[in-house]
């Protein structure tokens, strides 16, 4: 064979080891495919590819999807890649990469089908900080006692980039609060996901604001919970950088998050699959205004 996953927790992460100029083959993309519904993040240590061949990887394992085109870093040098990164010369309002600081699923706020996968590479490094923290929400669905499932099953859950930037600002300005409803939408999301194969996972995240039908307080409390729950060390792969590592995740069934840093060198590349399956739709006013009452 020429491609190993070496499995590293578990409940979640694998190590790939394949050379570049077999990142292509028939054979990677199928292991690649296979390793994510179960592995649900994959680690090419060290690979090193150029943006061509990220791409390249990233069509042949589904259709490009690109849904930060209005964000500063989007398409900066390569259609489709997007540089993460607090350098101001390439992105000149940080609070989407900021927010990235607190867990999050990528494409959550956006109207249209649940991102796939998202490709991710290291190009340039932080001094400290900097490594990416996944947690497999699978598995946290799947090892919750049968009377919590029961509980949790019906309930929809409203997602928005406000919550997601409102521990980078606390409560921002009118101003700002525009530019967020333009970039993306209020959602209303189921929070345990029955996919199409069957497969159930909870949908959490930063951006979760609040449970339609509950006082926003008790709402907010559950989600606090659970999110806590899904991030518990069994359940959960962080992968320290190096210079030249791709690492791929099954963006509908994980959360992830970065640890904090200042360095506004670092950079990485991120290319996205698109997903095909919508597990929610825009949120009905009536349900946002609820989720803030206090009773």
């Amino acid at each position: 064979m020429s491609i190993t996953v070496e499995p590293v927790k578990p409940h979640i992460g694998g190590i790939v080891r394949v050379s570049p100029d077999h990142l292509l083959d028939d054979e990677t993309i199928e292991t690649v495919q296979r390793e994510l519904e179960t592995r649900g993040v994959l680690v090419f240590p060290q690979i090193d590819v150029s943006d061509q061949l990220q791409l390249a990887f990233t069509d042949r394992l589904g259709d490009r999807v690109n849904f930060t085109r209005q964000v500063p870093g989007s398409d900066a040098e390569t259609p489709d890649v997007y540089k993460i990164t607090l350098d101001r010369k390439l992105n000149a309002e940080p609070d989407y990469v900021l927010g990235t600081f607190f867990w999050h699923i990528d494409g959550i706020t956006i109207d249209q089908p649940l991102p796939k996968a998202t490709v991710l590479s290291a190009r340039t490094l932080s001094a400290s900080g900097g490594a990416t923290e996944f947690a497999n929400l699978y598995a946290a669905w799947d090892l919750l006692p049968e009377d919590e499932k029961r509980e949790y099953e019906g309930l929809t859950v409203i997602h928005c980039v406000e919550a997601a930037v409102r521990p980078v600002h606390g409560h921002p300005s009118e101003e700002r609060r525009a530019r967020y409803k333009a970039m993306a939408a209020v959602m209303e999301q189921p929070l345990v996901w029955t996919h199409e194969d069957g497969r159930k996972s909870l949908l959490l995240g930063t951006h979760a604001d609040g449970i339609v039908g509950m006082p926003g307080p008790h709402g907010r409390a559950l989600l606090a919970r659970l999110q806590q729950w899904a991030a518990q060390p069994d359940l959960v792969y962080t992968h320290k950088w190096q210079p030249g590592d791709l690492v791929i995740w099954n963006n509908q069934g994980l959360m992830h998050r970065v640890v904090p840093y200042t360095d506004e060198g670092r950079v990485m590349h991120r290319t996205t699959i698109a997903g095909k399956e919508r597990p929610g739709r825009p949120a009905r006013d009536a349900n946002v205004e609820r989720i803030y009452q206090v009773a």
